[in-house]
């Protein structure tokens, strides 16, 4: 068998209990397979990217050691957002559970369901800041420091969530 990868999923929800969606799925990625939680990020509070017409989200990463492909832990990922009553609507829109493979490796990968490293994280700071908590030495395929990343982008509407239940 080969061994295991380093993975990071980002996690948001806006509807129908945001926290409790976000603390599901983090116990739910420890139980899929072939694949472990090594650790989870604190819950940030963030505000919409696209529409304003909706609630905030709730955010976090986790760091995932998995046997799976990258395409094949996406399916388990998009499957688990299925199982919380995610309904693609409109881009950017509210959902109940938002799970992005951020990263993989340092794997690079384009194809039209996947791209590794994800394309939008390096302007996200509630993807980078509690990435650059878990790691803060990590970088990016392209060698960039995700720490670094993070500090240069603007955390306005971006506050840890304390205390958690």
């Amino acid at each position: 068998m080969s061994r295991p990868h380093r993975a990071w999923i980002g996690l948001g929800s806006n509807l129908d209990d945001p926290h409790g969606h976000v603390e599901r799925a983090l116990a739910e990625l420890d139980a899929l397979p072939l694949t472990r939680r090594r650790q989870a990020s604190s819950r940030y509070a963030s505000r919409p990217v696209g529409p304003a017409d909706q609630p905030d989200f709730v955010n976090a990463v986790a760091e995932l050691s998995t046997r799976l492909s990258p395409l094949a832990l996406l399916d388990q990922l998009q499957a688990l957002e299925q199982r919380h009553g995610r309904v693609r609507g409109r881009r950017w829109g509210p959902r109940t559970l938002d799970l992005d493979l951020l990263l993989f490796d340092q794997r690079r990968l384009a194809t039209p369901r996947l791209t590794l490293p994800h394309p939008e994280m390096v302007r996200r700071a509630f993807v980078l800041v509690p990435l650059a908590e878990l790691d803060p030495e990590l970088e990016l395929p392209d060698g960039r420091h995700v720490a670094t990343l993070a500090i240069a982008l603007d955390q306005t509407g971006l506050r840890r969530v304390l205390p958690w239940p």
